[in-house]
């Protein structure tokens, strides 16, 4: 069976690493390895769609050529990926309904509170009628179900636990002793941190997590940290990293997604504080290598890490509280061990892609009729 599947924000196959192109990607697989047929209708953008009037323009012959592509492969349904305020889903509704088809959304966000900001009205009632559109939204995020619970009946809106592939990210003994030797940092425990280095929270959590290790450093907790990622702000972290971390850091520069599994495997701990993290699938790849997590009971972070099982989640704005978890697990190999355990068992339980994402093949195959 034939899917269209519409990513609004950005297309899945865009060159930028992130969370929300990582969980699409993932629920694609999954799809295709449930016997779906991938098809994509448009690469049509409509990040802040709200405030570009030239997209308006564009945005009928977008939806011509969505409904001419998505004819002539004849897709049964049409799934969209993530609409929200910022990019609503302006060419779904309109396709599905032409061809008589169900539209269905995944990661669905609703918030009325953007309703409220001049910049921001029309993305929200765009998006507010894509979701009402829809036969069916489905999110991967508890906060999200309970707002878009404020606009759509029950029936209509089903939630499943974010997924990965964890073979894509297990142990590799190898691997981890190749590193080490290659980052020569001795016995010392390793902690790794990854983001993109984007003028946003994602910088702010790596200045947080740098000033707290800066502070065990100056207490003398042993230890060194490696961290993946680039962007716009490299120059400002490297040289807080300098000062605060001397001859404890490494930058590698950004790390291909297949290459990650090796890096989180060479070390001891994942620290990211995940500031506002909207989810955090990294957490779920560092896990599925074996490694425990320290982060902010912040966002959607929770529902990723099992607070005292496999990883130590604080409360936001509680320096010393961070701190001490970072000490905790610095200083406490067994607990390292342990918790690194849990967590691969529990990506495994709780997060495997094919299981939590498999579902959807069968419930769009319902939708058209074919299940």
């Amino acid at each position: 069976m034939n899917v269209a599947l519409y990513a609004p924000f950005k297309p899945l196959d865009h060159p930028d690493p992130s969370g929300d192109r990582t969980i699409g990607r993932e629920l694609a697989a999954a799809l295709e390895a449930g016997g779906i047929t991938i098809v994509t209708p448009s690469r049509f953008r409509t990040r802040w769609f709200s405030t570009r009037p030239l997209l308006w323009l564009k945005a009928l012959a977008a939806r011509r050529a969505a409904l001419e592509a998505a004819s002539l492969a004849r897709v049964k349904v049409w799934l969209t990926f993530h609409t929200y305020y910022k990019s609503p889903d302006i060419l779904g509704p309109y396709v599905a309904r032409e061809l008589g088809i169900p539209y269905v959304v995944f990661q669905g966000v609703y918030s009325t509170k953007t309703q409220r900001r001049l910049k921001t009205r029309l993305g929200y009632e765009l998006n507010r009628r894509a979701l009402l559109a829809a036969r069916l939204v489905v999110t991967n995020r508890r906060l999200d179900y309970a707002n878009l619970a404020r606009l759509l009946p029950k029936n209509r809106l089903a939630y499943v636990r974010p997924g990965i592939r964890p073979d894509a990210f297990a142990f590799d003994a190898e691997a981890r002793r190749e590193l080490r030797r290659e980052w020569d940092v001795g016995d010392a425990p390793i902690i790794v941190t990854a983001a993109m280095f984007r003028d946003d929270v994602k910088t702010k959590s790596l200045v947080y997590l740098f000033l707290r290790l800066g502070e065990l450093a100056r207490e003398g907790t042993p230890f060194f940290l490696v961290i993946a990622g680039d962007g716009v702000m490299r120059d400002k972290l490297m040289a807080l990293a300098r000062r605060e971390l001397p001859d404890r850091h490494l930058f590698l520069g950004r790390v291909d997604r297949e290459d990650m599994g090796a890096l989180f495997g060479a070390g001891d701990i994942f620290a990211f504080p995940g500031i506002r993290e909207s989810l955090g699938m990294v957490y779920l790849e560092a896990q599925a290598a074996g490694l425990p997590v320290v982060a902010l009971a912040d966002g959607g972070v929770p529902e990723v890490v099992a607070n005292g099982r496999t990883g130590l989640l604080t409360p936001p704005g509680d320096d010393a509280a961070y701190r001490r978890a970072l000490c905790e697990l610095l200083t406490d190999r067994q607990l390292r061990r342990d918790m690194g355990e849990a967590a691969e068992a529990y990506v495994r339980e709780k997060h495997d892609r094919d299981r939590n994402y498999g579902v959807m093949a069968r419930v769009l195959r319902r939708l058209a009729g074919e299940g």
